[in-house]
C-alpha cells in the first residue's frame, strides 16, 4: 500500500491513484500468482454450487439478505443487479423473494449451473446476461441508475475507484459491495507452511496481509460524501477434498503466500 501524507488524507485522487498503484490488491496478488480473476472457479464450479446452495451456504445467504432489507431495501418487484452471479447463490433467493433478477456472469461452467438454478425457479425471473461487466457499456445497455439494488458479493470486477464508479452509475438508489476485509485463516495452510519454511525464505503462517481493496473502498465513499453502512462478519466453511484436489489446492495458495511475502520485502526494503 502507497504511503500517504497527512496533507494527502482527505485528497480523493491521491487514494485513487494510491489504490491504482497498489501490488496488495487483490487482483494483483492473483495475477502475480499465475491465476485468472475471472475464470479461478472454472474447475471448481460444481463443487462451488453445491456450497453456496448447501444448508451452511444459504444460512449465510439468508444472514446477508436479511441484513440488506433492514437497510430498508425492499425486494418484491424490485429490479437487482447481480454482478458476478456465479451460480446463483444470491440471484435465485432475490428472485424467490419476489425481485427481478438481472445476472451477470462470464464463465461458462457457472452459467451453465446459473441456469439449470434459474429453471427451477416458481417464483420471480432471473435474466442472465453471460458477458464481463468490465466490457459492457452501461449507457447502451440502458443501465443507468436503472436498478434498485446493484449487489456485487467476492467479484473480481472491483478492482480500482473507476470499477466502483461504474457500478454505483447502475444504481438507482441501493448499492451492496463485499469484499474481504482482513486476514484468512486456513487450516491445511496452517500446517503445511511451516513444513515449506527455512532461514533463507521463511514463508511463515504469520504473513496474513490481504488485499487492501475494502480500506480503499471505504475511505473513498467517506470522501466522495456517499452514505453507506458497513457489517463485518467471519465466515467460516468446511470443504472436503480428494488428496488431489487438497494437494492442487495447497500449491496455488502457497503461490499467493510466496507473492505476499516478495511484497512484503519489497516495502520494507
Amino acid at each position: 500500500m502507497t504511503t500517504i501524507s497527512t496533507n494527502d488524507f482527505f485528497d480523493p485522487s491521491v487514494w485513487e491513484q494510491a489504490w491504482q498503484n497498489d501490488s496488495f490488491t487483490a487482483m494483483k496478488q492473483m495475477r502475480a500468482a499465475g491465476m485468472d480473476p475471472a475464470h479461478s472457479f472454472d474447475h471448481k464450479a460444481a463443487e462451488f454450487n453445491q456450497q453456496v446452495f448447501s444448508e451452511e451456504g444459504q444460512q449465510r445467504t439468508k444472514r446477508i439478505l436479511n441484513w440488506i432489507q433492514g437497510q430498508d431495501v425492499n425486494f418484491e418487484n424490485a429490479s437487482i443487479l447481480d454482478i458476478g452471479a456465479a451460480s446463483g447463490g444470491f440471484s435465485i433467493p432475490f428472485a424467490e423473494r419476489g425481485g427481478v433478477v438481472t445476472s451477470v456472469e462470464p464463465c461458462v461452467p457457472l452459467l451453465d449451473l446459473l441456469k439449470e438454478n434459474a429453471d427451477t425457479l416458481t417464483s420471480g425471473s432471473v435474466t442472465i446476461v453471460d458477458e464481463e461487466f468490465q466490457d459492457i457499456d452501461i449507457e447502451a445497455k440502458g443501465w443507468k441508475q436503472a436498478f434498485d439494488l446493484v449487489f456485487v458479493s467476492m467479484c473480481p470486477v472491483l478492482v480500482d475507484w473507476a470499477s466502483v464508479e461504474k457500478i454505483l452509475s447502475c444504481a438507482r438508489q441501493f448499492c451492496y459491495i463485499s469484499s474481504t476485509a482482513g486476514p484468512r485463516e486456513h487450516s491445511l495452510m496452517n500446517e503445511v507452511l511451516p513444513l515449506v519454511s527455512d532461514h533463507n525464505q521463511p514463508i511463515k503462517p504469520q504473513i496474513r496481509h490481504q488485499s487492501s481493496d475494502m480500506g480503499y473502498l471505504l475511505h473513498l465513499l467517506y470522501l466522495k460524501g456517499y452514505a453507506y453502512e458497513s457489517i463485518i462478519t467471519h465466515e467460516m466453511k468446511t470443504v472436503e477434498m480428494s488428496k488431489q484436489d487438497a494437494l492442487e489446492h495447497v500449491i496455488m495458495m502457497l503461490g499467493l503466500a510466496y507473492i505476499k511475502w516478495i511484497y512484503a520485502r519489497m516495502r520494507n526494503k
